[in-house]
C-alpha cells in the first residue's frame, strides 16, 4: 500500500481545509463504489453492496491532518499563526511548512533564533506558539499579500513520505500518516472486497476535521443508518524509552483493537468479533487501553439511537509531527482484519448489547 499512502499524505488538508482530499476520494471511489457524495462540510461517503442481505455495517477513518492557520502578519512579512489540531510547542521550532495560498503553495519555515544566541537565553524555556512566527523569505507585509498570504491561509507540514532506514525496515515516514494511513486501510479493503462476497451494504465514512473535535463524524453520522461500525485511526505506541513510555503497544506488532480511549469504551460484542477473527485467521493484533487518544468512533457510538462500534488503530510513533512512523506490517494486518471482519458478517449478525 505504500504507493496509495504516498499519494494521500501528499495531499494538504489540514482541518476545515480538506477540499483536496476529498476531492481525490471522490474520483477514485466513482469507479469502485455504488455511490459516492461530499457532503456540504467536506465528507466523503461512499457505499458498496454485497451479494447476500445482511447488516449496514460502517467502516469510517479521517481525513484531515493537523496544521495551523495564519494569524497576524508582521511589518516585516512574519506570519504568526493558530493551531488547527493538537500540537507540542516542543517540536515546532525550525520545521518546514507549506502555506496554502489561493494563488500556490509558498515554502516557510517556523523561526528560531540562531544557536549563537543561547548562551544569551534560557535554553530550558519552551515558547508557546503564539510566540513563535513562519518565515516565508518576505520582507514586509505588502510582500507576503502579494505572494498571496492573507488572513486566515491554512498551513501544514512540509510533504514527504519515505522509508525509514531504507525499504528493508518496511517502516515509513512522512506527515499526515494520522489518518491517511486509516483511508489507505478503507480503500484497499474496498478494492479486496470488488467481488463483492459479503453480507449487507458496507458505508464508508471519509470524516473531515476529526482533530478539532471530531466534527466530520458528528454530523455525517447522524444521517447514517447503520447496525455496526468500525472506525479506523493510528495510535500513539509506548514502546521508546521515554520515562513515561509503559510499553503496552508497540510498532511492528500487529494492528491495535481498541479496548477504550476517552472517546469511547468499544462495543463489548464487536470488541470481541474483531479478537476471535484475528485469531481465526492468524493476524497479529494487541489490545490497546489508552485515555490519551479519542477517534470519530466515539461519534458514531453515540449517534442515532447508539451504533455498535469498535476501533481498529495503527500503531504509530512521534503522532502529530511531520515525522509520524508506522510499520506497513501494521497497515496490511488492520487492513486484513477489517476485510476479513467484514466477511465474517452474516444475514443474521447482531450486536445486541444482551443475549
Amino acid at each position: 500500500m505504500y504507493k496509495l499512502l504516498e499519494t494521500l499524505t501528499s495531499l494538504n488538508g489540514p482541518c476545515g481545509y480538506e477540499a483536496a482530499v476529498s476531492q481525490f476520494l471522490k474520483e477514485y471511489l466513482t469507479e469502485k463504489a455504488d455511490s459516492v457524495e461530499v457532503d456540504p462540510i467536506g465528507n466523503v461517503i461512499a457505499r458498496a453492496k454485497g451479494n447476500q442481505e445482511g447488516p449496514a455495517t460502517l467502516l469510517t477513518a479521517h481525513i484531515d491532518e493537523v496544521g495551523f492557520i495564519v494569524k497576524k502578519i508582521e511589518s516585516n512579512g512574519l506570519l504568526r499563526f493558530e493551531k488547527l489540531g493538537g500540537h507540542d510547542d516542543r517540536i515546532l521550532l525550525a520545521q518546514e511548512v507549506t502555506v496554502m495560498t489561493k494563488s500556490g503553495e509558498l515554502n516557510g519555515v517556523i523561526g528560531t533564533m540562531s544557536a549563537h544566541y543561547v548562551k544569551f537565553d534560557d535554553p530550558s524555556k519552551v515558547r508557546k506558539h503564539a510566540k513563535l512566527y513562519i518565515d516565508i523569505g518576505a520582507t514586509s507585509k505588502a510582500e507576503a499579500e502579494e505572494l498571496g498570504v492573507e488572513i486566515g491561509t491554512p498551513i501544514t507540514w512540509k510533504k514527504q513520505l519515505k522509508y525509514a532506514g531504507s525499504e528493508k525496515t518496511g517502516k515509513v515516514i512522512g506527515k499526515a500518516l494520522d489518518d491517511r494511513a486509516g483511508c489507505a486501510v478503507l480503500l484497499q479493503t474496498l478494492e479486496e472486497l470488488q467481488d463483492r462476497n459479503f453480507a449487507g451494504e458496507l458505508i464508508f465514512l471519509f470524516a473531515v476535521q476529526e482533530e478539532v473535535g471530531l466534527r466530520g463524524a458528528k454530523t455525517a453520522s447522524q444521517n447514517l443508518q447503520a447496525d455496526v461500525a468500525v472506525a479506523v485511526d493510528t495510535t500513539a505506541v509506548s514502546d521508546t524509552p521515554e520515562e513515561t513510555m509503559d510499553q503496552s503497544l508497540q510498532i511492528g506488532a500487529g494492528v491495535g483493537i481498541k479496548v477504550m480511549d476517552f472517546s469511547l469504551i468499544t462495543h463489548y460484542k464487536v470488541k470481541d468479533a474483531l479478537v476471535e477473527t484475528a485469531k481465526r485467521e492468524e493476524i497479529p493484533y494487541q489490545l490497546e487501553v489508552f485515555p490519551g487518544i479519542g477517534t470519530d468512533g466515539g461519534a458514531v457510538a453515540f449517534s442515532q439511537k447508539g451504533v455498535p462500534t469498535g476501533v481498529l488503530s495503527i500503531p504509530s510513533r512521534y503522532a502529530h509531527s511531520p515525522v509520524e512512523l508506522i510499520d506497513l506490517k501494521d497497515l496490511e494486518a488492520t487492513k486484513d482484519l477489517l476485510k476479513q471482519f467484514v466477511r465474517s458478517l452474516k444475514s443474521e449478525s447482531k450486536f445486541t448489547f444482551t443475549n
